[in-house]
């Protein structure tokens, strides 16, 4: 399967806003809004691309943690497989150097983290070892990547017709709204297609659209959750994934990051704890850019020390989504259970 202009058009489209509507997106791409829809399922049917909204995890509300796993050789599949299916293990990736598996784990706090997720890590059979590094800041996320085959009046456009889901989830003075329960039951959904509408999710839950749409207004505005249009990484045209584990001077993390802002291969950038404190995530066209990359870096940020590159061998699930050997979706997702994250509000029953 290879994926034309036009797809690329519509995924970068969604990357900038993910729950437009598609007579909106037909004004902006000039294409009929059922032709629109109809590709949309075509991408979202072969794993090509998807949507999904995912917690954010960000420090100063949840335990972010990145976790590096050693395991039996030959037990490596089913460690793979048990680690996946943990709701609070967001992201499996297969590593090419030092350690066999990395993580992302998102938990309500430390305490949970300690107490509950660590200790299943070690029930996994054929699971010999495992560090762990503490995210202290997100400064960029996936949700954030861009194809870039729109056009700057495009994009502006696209931008100014964006929902409240498409605002900077790790932007420093976003405030995270507590939800009730009753709204937390829309996650799922959510997790499984970001575009879900109200009506659906109504007839999924049992519950009166007009009161789905007035809970979804909330969540959406809750900056509770992280949306993104996803693409399987070999159509994207950087098929390779790098990830530095770097030092940076106390004092210089903010400028390291905006400076990596306007690298576009760039996917993650954190401030951690543990034997470095800086981690950088990008997707590469070849090998032969870890180095090219690497010099980037170095002339961007001259006090960066760049410790240890790891190239990923392959990626088993992505913030909640299983994948294909060929990075295409499963259809299989895994959604944290967020109410066991972030405590309900109480409010009346009438919410």
């Amino acid at each position: 399967m290879e994926l034309s202009e036009e797809d690329l058009r519509l995924i970068n489209a969604l990357q900038i806003s993910p729950r437009i509507s598609w007579s909106d997106a037909a004004d902006v791409l000039d294409v009929h809004p059922t032709t629109l829809a109809s590709r949309w399922d075509r991408l979202r049917e072969s794993g090509a691309a998807w949507t999904t909204a995912h917690l954010m995890g960000d420090p100063k509300n949840a335990c972010l943690a990145l976790i590096d796993v050693d395991c039996e050789m030959h037990l490596r599949p089913e460690v793979t497989a048990a680690l996946a299916a943990i709701p609070e293990v967001i992201t499996v990736e297969e590593a090419a150097s030092n350690r066999d598996l990395m993580l992302t784990v998102i938990t309500q706090d430390l305490g949970e983290f300690s107490n509950r997720l660590l200790p299943r890590l070690k029930e996994i059979r054929g699971l010999t070892k495992y560090r762990t590094s503490l995210c202290t800041r997100i400064h960029t996320s996936g949700y954030a990547w861009r194809l870039n085959v729109l056009s700057r009046a495009e994009q502006q456009a696209l931008r100014a017709l964006a929902g409240p889901e498409a605002a900077n989830p790790s932007s420093p003075d976003a405030i995270v709204t507590p939800l009730p329960e009753s709204h937390m039951a829309l996650f799922p959904f959510l997790a499984r297609d970001g575009r879900a509408s109200a009506a659906e999710i109504a007839r999924a839950l049992g519950r009166h659209p007009a009161t789905v749409q007035r809970q979804l207004g909330r969540v959406l505005a809750s900056r509770m959750l992280s949306f993104r249009c996803e693409i399987a990484q070999q159509f994207s045209g950087y098929p390779i994934t790098c990830q530095w584990f770097a030092n940076v001077p106390a004092g210089q993390h903010e400028a390291a990051a905006a400076e990596l802002r306007a690298v576009r291969n760039v996917r993650f950038t954190a401030s951690t704890t543990g034997s470095t404190n800086f981690v950088i995530i990008m997707w590469l066209r070849t090998l032969a850019e870890v180095m090219e990359m690497e010099l980037a870096i170095q002339q961007r940020i001259p006090r960066i020390e760049l410790v240890e590159s790891v190239v990923m061998l392959n990626t088993a699930k992505r913030v909640g989504w299983m994948l294909n050997q060929d990075s295409t979706a499963t259809g299989a997702v895994v959604p944290t259970a967020a109410g066991e994250l972030f405590p309900a509000i109480e409010v009346p029953t009438t919410a």
